[in-house]
């Protein structure tokens, strides 16, 4: 039977923005990218579909604020209620916005659309947003971000309990994966900053840089921790915390792999933090005909090879001791 898949930022108020404090049971994820087009919201959906098969209950959130196209990829027509109804106040609870998809256990959050300042959502209104998300009833929450840097992204990015970046292989795209890696991190220091009262401390080591040897963020820390080396320590135990994931889509050859490999060993040594690769997804023409089926991956093409580079990523994330395997 043939089945029918119907379907800049401003700066902000200062303040920071504190991780989401999931329940017992509930994992946020976020999909992340400093550039568009690298499969962000093609990742977030079919590891949602992967996740609801498994009988949890799972709601994605299209959080491309202003660019919102998620529900698309999942065969779902625009829903009446997206967020642009939440952060206006016309409705006050985040469930009131999931709509079903055609994937049971998977319930869909639209992003906004058809107002033009809402992706320069201001800080209490993310705030609203982060707190409400915590009182979904669900045992995970995918978000899909939008491309680039500003602060709503990143502070999206840092607020789940585990972070992936997608990026393909080709030099923009790298260059903007280590643009959004090195200010999600330099937000996250900030906002420990604010907490911790270091800005002082911070302050006069980055006025000193050339005489302290201070060339990268890792060599702050390590100043940090000279200076004061309780809450040095402190600090490099939070930081330790941003440990984001890579997954290279758009592969084609053993050499795009490599490149995973390379950023992480570049974040080790430059910002001093552990960038694990999860693993690739194949170049297939596969993936646009699905998308233009408006018919997720998974179903259009349940036995392709696409298929199994998904499951080796997925077994991954739910089990960190299983080995990434290089297999092009």
């Amino acid at each position: 039977m043939n089945m029918l898949w119907s379907k800049k930022i401003e700066q902000e108020t200062a303040g920071s923005v504190k991780r989401i404090s999931s329940g017992p049971y509930q994992k946020v994820w976020a999909v992340g990218g400093g550039k568009g087009g690298v499969g962000k919201s093609l990742i977030a959906a079919n590891l949602g579909i992967m996740l609801a098969r498994q009988a949890d209950k799972v709601v994605l959130v299209d959080l491309d604020l202003g660019g919102a196209n998620l529900h698309t990829c999942l065969g779902v027509e625009l829903p009446q209620y997206t967020l642009s109804d939440f952060i206006d106040r016309h409705v006050d609870s985040l469930e009131e916005l999931i709509v079903p998809t055609p994937i049971k256990n998977l319930g869909l959050i639209s992003g906004a659309q058809d107002i033009l300042d809402i992706a320069n959502i201001k800080y209490a209104q993310k705030q609203r947003f982060l707190t409400k998300l915590t009182s979904l009833e669900a045992d995970y929450i995918i978000l899909d971000l939008g491309a680039g840097t500003t602060f709503n992204t990143l502070d999206f990015f840092l607020a789940a309990d585990l972070g992936m970046i997608t990026l393909v292989p080709e030099p923009t795209s790298i260059e903007n994966v280590y643009r959004f890696i090195k200010s999600a991190f330099y937000r996250r220091l900030k906002n420990l900053e604010s907490t911790m009262h270091i800005k002082k401390m911070i302050d006069n080591i980055m006025n000193q840089r050339v005489e302290n040897g201070v060339h990268t963020p890792a060599d702050l820390l390590n100043q940090i921790e000279a200076t004061d080396p309780i809450v040095g320590q402190k600090i490099k135990e939070e930081m330790m915390k941003f440990n984001p994931k890579l997954i290279i889509n758009m592969v084609r050859s053993q050499t795009d792999i490599e490149l995973g490999y390379a950023v992480s060993s570049v974040c080790r040594k430059y910002f001093g933090i552990d960038t694990e690769l999860l693993g690739y997804i194949e170049y297939d023409n596969l993936v646009w005909q699905s998308v233009r089926k408006k018919t997720p991956l998974l179903i259009e093409f349940p036995n392709s090879k696409l298929v199994s580079n998904f499951n080796k990523i997925f077994r991954r994330l739910l089990d960190p001791d299983v080995k990434f395997i290089k297999e092009i």
